[in-house]
């Protein structure tokens, strides 16, 4: 102990002499730089081509080998959703895929399909969108067999049991009761309910249409929708072509069901427009507005991409981000959105502001349009916006089966064949010019709708300019 504590202050006079003798340096440059001015080569990126088989049942199979992991990962995607709910049972279609899941099969109980599952440890995640319904189930090569047979099970023979109905029915209820507690969610059903006008794509489940559900309305939809050949199914993983096709065929070959194939639904007829407004007694308004658009099938679709991003998809580097959040601080959260289908697409912009600002949010948002429209964009945010949806798109393709999968969605769709091989190419090749052309004819101050979740009494005064509002009694 006692050479130590004698060494510390001989090193610190050692130290102190070297430092005396350095010679006084220059300031160090910094060496951090602007994320634009770094240099690095190209992202070389060639996309694996899943195998289109199509199978004797009417299936479509989208295949793609991955032997990396002794694991194979299935998506099925099926020609349904809940558009095609029958006017006045809305929620059928939700319903109908949650007790595919839970409800049992003809031969298999729900306890039981629950402890083969638990047994595996592998669960199929069951879900309905607006025009299709999906499912997801990864599993252990070795439980091939096992794990195909049951999910065709839940899928071609549900039981539907009447203690799960009644389950999902409450369960239903209650989500129902709470949406009116969450602004968010309860602005953007509204406005989906506004944005489509006497049409099927308008309407929601409420507390008094999923209570008009019986059992024979389940097994119904069912039928008419759940068959082999309106399904097409995505597979990757550690499996051979061959063992796939024969094992998928196996598991779907019930030759009793019709072959019932539906197409995709024609494109919305009328659009919702004009100002709405749900009161509600809340510090914050959120503020949702837009319109219908063009679609992915249509040629400007890869530049309308561009200028969503640009707008306001495009996180803090948009316009509408970068002006009501980070220069005037009117919101947390701002932005657009461009939701693009085969024949038809939304656009749409959305705030989450204090209640004192919501007129200012909305009228700076609004000023941000009219200056697309006008053409205002330069080329040096062009391309950080092709860079940005470039390198994104490349990485939404991390996994084979996201590959496969998507590559299934393209037909779905009823895509272009090269969709996604030429997404890349087509986005590179927006000009300045194209996007200031789409943003003049696309975005139409007239035929927009806006709806507003909030305190209207703390509003402010109305803007002279801007037509009143129509009230609007969400449907719960």
């Amino acid at each position: 102990m006692k050479n130590r504590k004698a060494f510390f202050p001989a090193a610190g006079l050692l130290l102190l002499a070297i430092f005396a003798m350095s010679p006084p340096s220059a300031p160090a440059e910094s060496p951090w730089i602007s994320p634009d001015q770094i240099a690095y080569p190209a992202l070389e990126f060639r996309m694996p081509q899943a195998q289109r088989i199509a199978l004797t049942n009417g299936m479509v199979l989208f295949y793609l080998k991955d032997g990396e992991l002794p694991l194979v990962s299935l998506t099925v995607l099926v020609r349904t959703g809940s558009l095609y709910d029958p006017e006045g049972k809305e929620g059928l279609a939700e319903l109908t895929a949650a007790l595919l899941r839970t409800g049992g099969t003809t031969k298999i109980s729900s306890g039981e399909m629950d402890r083969r599952l638990d047994f595996l440890a592998a669960s199929p995640s069951f879900s309905m969108s607006l025009d299709s319904a999906s499912v997801h189930f990864s599993f252990l090569k070795s439980d091939l067999e096992e794990c195909l047979g049951l999910l065709s099970r839940m899928l071609l023979e549900p039981a539907f049991e009447e203690k799960k109905i009644q389950e999902a029915l409450a369960l239903k209820k209650e989500e129902l009761r709470r949406i009116a507690d969450d602004p968010q969610k309860l602005a953007f059903r509204e406005f989906n309910r506004l944005l489509y006008p006497g049409d099927p794509r308008g309407r929601y489940a409420t507390s008094a249409s999923i209570q008009n559900i019986s059992r024979a309305d389940l097994a119904a939809f069912h039928r008419e929708y759940f068959s082999p050949a309106n399904m097409l199914l995505a597979v990757s993983g550690d499996i051979s072509r061959e063992e796939a096709v024969e094992k998928i065929e196996q598991a779907f070959s019930d030759a009793t069901i019709p072959r019932r194939v539906h197409e995709l639904p024609d494109a919305p007829k009328q659009r919702g427009r004009g100002i709405f407004l749900i009161p509600k007694a809340i510090p914050q308004s959120t503020v949702v507005s837009g319109e219908l658009t063009i679609s992915k099938n249509h040629p400007d679709f890869y530049a309308f991409e561009v200028l969503d991003f640009l707008i306001g998809s495009g996180g803090f580097s948009s316009r509408i981000f970068s002006a009501v959040r980070n220069e005037e601080g009117l919101a947390y959260s701002a932005g657009s959105f461009y939701r693009a289908r085969s024949n038809y697409g939304v656009f749409g912009t959305y705030a989450f502001t204090k209640t004192a600002s919501t007129f200012r949010a909305i009228s700076l948002i609004d000023a941000i349009l009219k200056d697309a429209a006008a053409g205002s964009f330069s080329q040096t945010e062009l391309d950080r916006a092709k860079r940005s949806i470039i390198n994104s798109f490349i990485f939404s393709f991390e996994q084979p089966g996201q590959i496969a999968s998507q590559q299934m969605t393209v037909e779905y769709e009823k895509l272009p064949a090269d969709f996604l091989t030429a997404y890349r190419t087509k986005i590179e090749a927006v000009t300045l010019e194209d996007v200031r052309r789409v943003a003049a004819a696309f975005l139409h101050e007239k035929e927009r709708l806006t709806l507003i979740v909030g305190d209207a009494d703390r509003f402010g005064a109305w803007p002279q300019n801007w037509a009143p509002p129509s009230q609007f009694v969400p449907q719960h």
